[in-house]
């Protein structure tokens, strides 16, 4: 597994006047390997932006990244986005076997195991846009854990979907992370998904974005969580508290 170590992340963008607006200014964070953290704070504090620059993405103007894997090796990364991003030419089977190298490209079976697990048995060979945004977002869950990932990056995976799309979608994606334990980092608007899902939730200030506080949810809330649980609820509402402060 895979851990997270940021310090002093700053990004900053030119205006067209020539000065700057600062999107992220000043973050430290670590991610220990294995944890899920969901990175929660109001429109245009930068959040996806601080994602970016975790993953890879994206550069910062100053402070450091390291993801630090058992024996040196370079990790495996992984991402989704709000939108399922599936290649519209190639069949669902070939969006999958676009991530992985040749030898495992031409193992149809596996690609299909894993529809299968995402609830697609029988779309193959159709193309994307035959599909729901649901099950496009299926194929994007299954192609990003295909590659079996150290570390999975997630911005908003599932904001487009509706709320009861979108929760099946969440027990969906848990289900497949126990199995895998991969180290997660998923940006969302949503306090109450990111209590049913993090480990632990980053709140970040309004721009230029910042760690304001953060929640471990961990020890109170073993999982599987009940989305209607009243504590849970309660943690989510004062997790929305918190933004506004």
């Amino acid at each position: 597994m895979t851990g997270i170590t940021a310090r002093g992340i700053v990004r900053r963008f030119p205006l067209e006047d020539g000065g700057e607006r600062v999107a992220v200014g000043g973050v430290d964070l670590e991610v220990a390997p294995g944890e899920f953290v969901a990175i929660l704070g109001p429109s245009g504090c930068g959040k996806t932006t601080l994602l970016r620059i975790l993953s890879g993405l994206d550069g910062a103007d100053d402070g450091t990244v390291h993801l630090e894997s058992p024996g040196g090796r370079p990790p495996v990364i992984s991402h989704m986005f709000q939108e399922p991003r599936l290649l519209p030419w190639l069949r669902v089977r070939e969006n999958l076997g676009f991530v992985l190298d040749d030898a495992a490209r031409r193992d149809a079976a596996r690609q299909d195991a894993w529809l299968e697990r995402v609830g697609l048995h029988g779309v193959a060979r159709e193309y994307p846009t035959r599909l729901s945004a649901g099950m496009q977002q299926r194929v994007a869950v299954a192609r990003a854990l295909i590659v079996e990932p150290d570390v999975l990056f997630m911005d908003e995976p599932f904001s487009a979907l509706d709320e009861l799309t979108a929760m099946g979608m969440r027990r969906q994606l848990l289900d497949l992370w126990r199995e895998s334990r991969c180290t997660v980092v998923m940006v969302t608007h949503n306090p109450m998904e990111a209590v049913l899902l993090a480990d632990r939730v980053v709140i970040m200030t309004s721009s230029p974005g910042r760690v304001r506080t953060e929640v471990r949810l961990a020890a109170d809330f073993p999982r599987p969580r009940d989305p209607d649980d009243p504590r849970l609820w309660r943690t989510s509402r004062d997790a929305v508290k918190s933004l506004r402060l």
